[in-house]
This record gives C-alpha cells, sequence and structure tokens, in this order.
C-alpha cells in the first residue's frame, strides 16, 4: 500500500543426485512472489546430457499465472534458476522477463538477477560500439554480456564473473547456472541479501531464507557482501572473497528490514520480524501519544504496529481487511470509475474502529497518495482520531540501487516539515521512526541510508537513468 517496491527475487538450484529441480524453483519462486509480481521465469538444465541445452519458461504475470503443470513437467534438468521481477520504470515486457540466456563460445549461460548498475548505460554503450547486439532493455543483459566476455579470457566461469564484478558498480545478487556449476553473487556493498541453503544432496542459493523454508531446505550460511560462491558435486561450496570490502564500508539496504523482504526471513543474521517489532517499540519510546488501538497497515505495518503495542499497552488489533488475491500490478481503476484503488485493496474494520483514537502504523510515506485515502477510510468508519507513526525517517532522495524511491521532488518529504505533511494527509499527529534508531533495528550491521540522508555507500549517478536502462 506504500507504493514503494523492490525489484527481484533469485533462486538457483543444483541437485547433485541428478532430480529434476524445475519444481523445486516453482516453490521457492512463491516464496519470493513479494518481491516482484509483473513477469517471472525458470531456466533448467541436464548435467548429465547434452552440453550446454538450456530449456526456459518465462512469461508476464505471477507464478501460478506463468506455470502450468504441463510447462513444468516438460522442464527436465537437474541444475535451475528462476527469477520473479518488478522493474521500476520502462517496460515491462516479456522481452526483459528473466532468467536470460545467453549463448556463447564457451557453451551457455543462465542468469538471475536482483539490483540496479549505476553504470549501466556507459557499459551498454561500450559494448555496443564492439559489437553486442541487445535484446533487452534492462542492466541484467550487461551483467550477462560482460560475464561471457570474460570467460573467454579465464579458466572458470567463476572467475570470469569475478572479473566481470571489478567493472559493474551498484546493486546486484546474482545466480548464475553453467552447465556444470551454480554460482551466487553478491555485490561488495551487501545492497540485497542472497543466501545458502541445502536439502538433501541439493545446493540451492535464494534471496531469501523465507524460499528455503518453503521448499523444506536448511539454512547454510548467507552469501558475504563481495563474495562470489560456487557450487559442485566435487567441492560443495567453493568461496571467492577478492571483492570483499571492510566491514565498514559495506551497505545493506535498510529497506529489506523495514519492508522488503518477508518477515520470516533473516537477512546477514538478523530477523526481520524482531527488526519491525524493535521499530514500533522505538517510535514508542520517541514518539508516545494516547490511545485506544495501534493498528497496521498490512502487511509490512502489522510487526511494527505490534512493537508499538507491546511497549505502550495500548491493544493491537486489526484495523483493516486485505484483499489478499490483488497484485501489485492490478488495472487501476480509471479516475471517472467510482471504485478507488485503494479500497480494492484494503477495507476498515468498522467494529474494530468505531468510536475508537487509533494509532495507525505504516512502513513509510513516499508520495504521500494513499495515505490520505487510508486515513479517510478510517474516519468513515468512525475512528475518532488518528495518529499516523511511520517506521522508517522521511524520504529525501532517491534510490538507485534496486528500489523505486522516485525524484526528490515526487516525494513528500522533499522541502515539507513533518507539520506540512500531516496536514495533508490529514492525520491528527504524525512522527517518523528517529533515522539513528535504524542502526539499532540491524544490531549495529553497515546500512545504505541514502534515501534518508543523500549519503551513498559509493557515489551516484550524476542524472536519474533509472528509467531508461531499468531492469
Amino acid at each position: 500500500m506504500s507504493n514503494l517496491h523492490e525489484e527481484c527475487g533469485v533462486f538457483g538450484i543444483y541437485d547433485f543426485d541428478g532430480k529434476d529441480v524445475a519444481s523445486t524453483i516453482y516453490y521457492g519462486l512463491f516464496a519470493l512472489q513479494h518481491r516482484g509480481q509483473e513477469s517471472c521465469g525458470i531456466a533448467v538444465s541436464e548435467t548429465y546430457g547434452p552440453k550446454g541445452k538450456v530449456t526456459s519458461v518465462k512469461g508476464m504475470g505471477l507464478c501460478n499465472e506463468v506455470f502450468e503443470e504441463e510447462n513444468l513437467g516438460d522442464m527436465k534438468g537437474d541444475i535451475g534458476v528462476g527469477h520473479v521481477r518488478y522493474s521500476t520504470a520502462g517496460e515491462s515486457t516479456r522481452e526483459n522477463a528473466q532468467p536470460l540466456v545467453l549463448n556463447y563460445v564457451k557453451g551457455t549461460l543462465a542468469m538471475a538477477h536482483n539490483g540496479n548498475l549505476i553504470n549501466a548505460n556507459e557499459l551498454r554503450e561500450e559494448l555496443a560500439y564492439t559489437g553486442a547486439i541487445f535484446q533487452t532493455t534492462i542492466d541484467s543483459e550487461v551483467i550477462a554480456y560482460h560475464i561471457a566476455r570474460e570467460r573467454l579470457n579465464t579458466p572458470t566461469v567463476e572467475a570470469a564473473v569475478v572479473n566481470a564484478m571489478k567493472k559493474i558498480k551498484g546493486a546486484y545478487s546474482l545466480v548464475v547456472m553453467s552447465p556444470r556449476k551454480l554460482i551466487g553473487a553478491r555485490d561488495p556493498f551487501g545492497f540485497h541479501p542472497l543466501c545458502i541453503g541445502k536439502r538433501d544432496n541439493a545446493y540451492i542459493i535464494a534471496s531469501e531464507s523465507c524460499a528455503l523454508d518453503t521448499v523444506g531446505a536448511e539454512f547454510v550460511r548467507d552469501v558475504l557482501p563481495g563474495e562470489v560462491v560456487t557450487i559442485t558435486p566435487d567441492n560443495g561450496i567453493m568461496s571467492d572473497t577478492t571483492m570483499c570490502l571492510p566491514k565498514n564500508q559495506q551497505g545493506r539496504c535498510i529497506f529489506e528490514y523495514i519492508y522488503f523482504a518477508r518477515q520470516d526471513s533473516f537477512i546477514d543474521g538478523i530477523s526481520v520480524y524482531q527488526s519491525r517489532l524493535d521499530a514500533g517499540r522505538f517510535l514508542y519510546e520517541d514518539s508516545p501519544v494516547d490511545a485506544d488501538l495501534v493498528i497496521g497497515v498490512p502487511e509490512s505495518g502489522n510487526a511494527a504496529a505490534l512493537g508499538y503495542a507491546l511497549a505502550s499497552g495500548v491493544p493491537f488489533g486489526y484495523g483493516f481487511v486485505k484483499n489478499g488475491y490483488v497484485g501489485r500490478t492490478f488495472i487501476k481503476p480509471k479516475q471517472s470509475s467510482r471504485e478507488s484503488a485503494v479500497r480494492v485493496k484494503l477495507n476498515v474494520l468498522e467494529e474494530a474502529v468505531k468510536g475508537k483514537r487509533v494509532i495507525m502504523i505504516d512502513d513509510s510515506i513516499v508520495r504521500g497518495t494513499t495515505s490520505d485515502q487510508i486515513i479517510q477510510l478510517l474516519r468513515n468508519a468512525g475512528a475518532k482520531e488518528v495518529h499516523v507513526r511511520i517506521s522508517s525517517p522521511p524520504f529525501l532522495w532517491p534510490c538507485y540501487f534496486g528500489t523505486d524511491v522516485p525524484v526528490r521532488e515526487q516525494l513528500i518529504a522533499y522541502n515539507r516539515t513533518v507539520e506540512d505533511i500531516k496536514n495533508i494527509i490529514g492525520a491528527d499527529s504524525l512522527a517518523y521512526l528517529k533515522i539513528e534508531r535504524l542502526e539499532e533495528m540491524v544490531k549495529g550491521l553497515p546500512i545504505c541510508k541514502g534515501c534518508f540522508t543523500g549519503k551513498y555507500p559509493l557515489e551516484p549517478p550524476k542524472e536519474d537513468i533509472r528509467g531508461k536502462y531499468d531492469k
């Protein structure tokens, strides 16, 4: 409901016993569906069959719309990668769906990418002037090309991935399938999560640990920021830390903990659920208010609301019913229509809020276009007061690393005070999470706070280019 989105989710598996993996990837992507709802895809290969033969299925829509029992059953292979996608700008087309599959001199390569490069334009132009022909408008294709080119001069595909990482700048969590290897790579700043799991004699690399739980796999460990892991039957997990940075230079996206990740996931040893509970507790400690009920805006606001309630003693309740069948990409009602996009997604439980002073917890206010509608829904249902608490600081700067925080002029907090915003959205009071609380949420892990402070872990591009070659 906050109109804020993450880019993608990735999943890869290699079954050393030779069992088909397509159905496991399907269920893994289902668990990662919250990370992308525009398109999805699966690519598999038989390591024991003809070298380099890759079967892939991808399309627009949710997993259960793109994949069917028939097309999954036809996908034979013991190694594979999968992807769910949300684009921040530009075209959302089947051509841009992943995984990308490349045929080149050394064989085949299938790759899934979560993140956003800040030098994609420069690298794309360089490749184009040396004869590269692009099939998509996504920066993931730039990464795949560089890996393929580096592979011509390196002894292994994992060495090619490391060399490519020396050229690309920005956020990327990658899963790469070569004919006999599964490779995972995470950018040196660790912007977005990537973890390793094991089920029987199969190894998995996924965006979040909740995907491991869904397929019955055991969590092994997180991929380190800057690390490249290679999985083979002969050597198990091999690690290359050439690109790793000192811990104090890393910069995890704090919004993975606030909003993007599923709350049953653990990222770099931190429980997403606990971090949201703590955010709610911090909101109470720093911005208390007298009220009768604490509610969260589903889903990511619920845990922070519970944290606020537990700390304050004000009862926690459910103020909204969410339509679970509406994805982020549903056809929005026309301006002339009487239907409201907000009401299609959310309805207020009148019995819960009528006659009460309500504290409403949400994860963020981006443009403010839905917050005022939600508050009005509560007032229409009889809420006496609506006090809004936000489990993140105000957005003041755009994000270039895989989150669609827009240009500054579109942000409600830009050039406005908290009092101004309170009046615009129609709340009785408004308070945000204090910026110094962010490190406390993640037990001191180095994080990126660029969308709040304008200070990023690496130099951002001079202009906002996300709409041109988005992912």
